[in-house]
Order: structure tokens, then sequence, then C-alpha cells
């Protein structure tokens, strides 16, 4: 993924938006003053979803941050780092991510039944 960020900063190189507005000529990268619109990234999921033959249409750029929250938290990512990169001012917002991870809760059978089995 990295690498790919950096190719596509390289066509724009604006010095604060990863993804900004590009203007109606598609030319207006580096100038631009605000970032790209949420409909033409909406847009461009669902031509990756087509491209992809993704039949589900309950996929959007929300059920993305979902995915990336709940495979932090799944990895074992603290949940206080978790709300950092999500830009949740609670972590009871964060704290949403908790149950969408059946991973999480075998991994705590699994601990739990370890240290019991040792007493």
């Amino acid at each position: 993924t990295l690498v790919t960020l950096r190719a596509h900063w390289r066509t724009h190189r604006h010095p604060r938006l990863l993804f900004p507005a590009l203007g109606r000529s598609g030319q207006a990268a580096a100038l631009a003053s605000t970032p790209m619109a949420i409909s033409s990234v909406q847009g461009a999921l669902r031509r990756a979803k087509a491209q992809a033959r993704i039949a589900k249409r309950a996929v959007s750029i929300h059920t993305l941050r979902h995915a990336y929250a709940t495979h932090l938290l799944e990895e074992g990512v603290n949940l206080r780092v978790i709300q950092r990169h999500m830009g949740h001012a609670s972590l009871e917002s964060t704290m949403v991510y908790l149950h969408l991870t059946h991973k999480g809760q075998e991994d705590a059978y699994a601990l739990i039944d370890r240290l019991m089995g040792d007493l």
C-alpha cells in the first residue's frame, strides 16, 4: 500500500493533502485547497467493486473504515492507538469495534484457559 500511495503522491505532490480535489481539468491537484469530494471517493469504490466483481450492495467507504479498525484490533493493536488512528474523540466510539471481532473473544478464552490450566 505504501508503494502505491507514494506513486499516487508523485502525481500531484500536494504539500498537505494525500487526496486533493483534482478540479475539472484533473490537473489542479497540487494547488487544491480542499480534499477530494466524498462522491469521487464513493465513485472510485463503486468502480473497484465492479472490477472485483463484488456483488454485495452494503459495501461502502465506511465498511472499509470498520474493516481497518477491526483488523487492527484482531492483530492486538491497543484500543487507544486505534482510537487515535480513527480520529475518535472518545474511547466509547472506538469500543464499537470490540463486538465486531470473534478472534479477540477466542484469544481471550484461550488465554483464560491457559491461565486456569496452570492452577
